[in-house]
């Protein structure tokens, strides 16, 4: 299988080239290296025995990603990873939030409808589609927030109320990729993403708070929090993600042109509080934290019904937190130095400021 995936030295879609490379898969990784770590990712790749080759290419420039489709006609699968993802950054720059995440996807789909339209393809879309969900009664618990009535989490029914640049671009670029199937037949699927983490992923905070709070209990960064800590989404390890995608793929007869909410679910939720509380136990130390104030239209709680992704594609995620957490700190401490190098400058600015969930 041949596959085209954007964004594919970011934090999920690396994950996605090396698996896709160990199943002896052809991988075509695009990306434009502008988020740190970028660059750090794509040698790692470089570094993996497979046929991987890789174009410095941006999502926004239409005639550089027709150029590369063009090229690569025979693809079976189009992974587009690549996006803006930080709520903080669409908001103090909404323009490249959009031409991004909305433009960049609609660059990105026109390129397969032209160059590959029997392809599978499959889309990173968001949580934040579903804005502040005020509708939702909320309960306050000792270390977390937890919703009244809505057991199972969030199901796709629910009512989309984009808010924030952010969720305007995702969700607009989410329904664009749901009617292209629709109108064009592509078979194309939505993954609904909440809370993923795992290992090289670059977090700082405007987005990565479970790696980005990890990686500073390690290095001894101080923490601040906006709210009271009691925060809570449902965290999903990125092989877990990885491992739908790729079962999505093989019932792609069932998967298309449907949207899937996706995370661990509510035996897999987690809040700031008690996150920390992990940290603390893995790490043998005390860690620092300060508080700040809320910020405006930010989830007291997300959690993902993930039914319908078991029932139609027999996919449930396997590892919990307690497990996850303590494999990012083991590679937190393990790559201490290649973190100081792309991080300390970030965590320096940001040491005084809160992370974004």
């Amino acid at each position: 299988m041949k596959v085209i995936v954007t964004g594919s030295s970011g934090f999920i879609g690396c994950h996605v080239c090396a698996t896709l490379l160990a199943q002896g898969h052809a991988v075509f990784g695009i990306d434009n290296l502008s988020r740190p770590g970028s660059e750090v990712n794509l040698e790692w790749l470089r570094s993996l025995r497979g046929r991987f080759t890789f174009a410095p290419i941006d999502i926004r420039s239409v005639d550089d990603l027709f150029q590369v489709f063009a090229l690569h006609k025979d693809a079976d699968l189009v992974i587009h990873e690549a996006a803006q993802v930080a709520v903080t950054t669409s908001v103090s720059d909404p323009r490249l939030d959009f031409t991004v995440n909305a433009l960049g996807t609609f660059n990105t789909l026109e390129a397969a409808r032209r160059y590959c339209p029997k392809a599978a393809f499959l889309f990173a879309s968001t949580n934040k589609v579903y804005g502040g969900m005020g509708g939702l009664e909320i309960l306050e618990r000792p270390t977390r927030y937890v919703y009244a009535a809505c057991r199972d989490g969030v199901s796709e029914e629910q009512v989309l109320d984009f808010h924030s640049p952010y969720g305007c671009s995702k969700g607009a670029a989410d329904q664009y990729v749901r009617d292209y199937s629709r109108i064009y037949g592509l078979r194309t699927v939505v993954f609904r993403q909440s809370c993923i983490y795992g290992t090289r992923q670059f977090g700082f905070e405007d987005q990565g708070w479970v790696a980005w709070f990890s990686i500073a209990a390690v290095a001894g960064w101080p923490i601040s929090i906006y709210g009271d800590g009691k925060q809570v989404r449902d965290v999903l390890w990125v092989e877990d993600l990885v491992n739908l995608y790729l079962t999505a793929v093989d019932k792609i007869e069932v998967a298309a042109g449907r949207i899937y909410n996706v995370g661990g679910g509510e035996t897999n939720a987690l809040s700031i509080l008690e996150l920390l509380d992990l940290l603390e136990r893995y790490t043998e130390k005390s860690i620092q934290y300060s508080f700040e104030d809320w910020r405006p239209g930010d989830q007291r709680v997300y959690v993902s019904d993930c039914r319908k992704a078991h029932e139609e594609l027999g996919w449930a995620p396997r590892v919990q937190p307690f497990e996850g957490v303590r494999r990012l700190v083991a590679w937190a401490s393990e790559s201490s130095s290649l973190l100081q190098r792309i991080l300390r400058p970030s965590a320096a600015a940001l040491a005084a400021k809160a992370v974004d969930v």
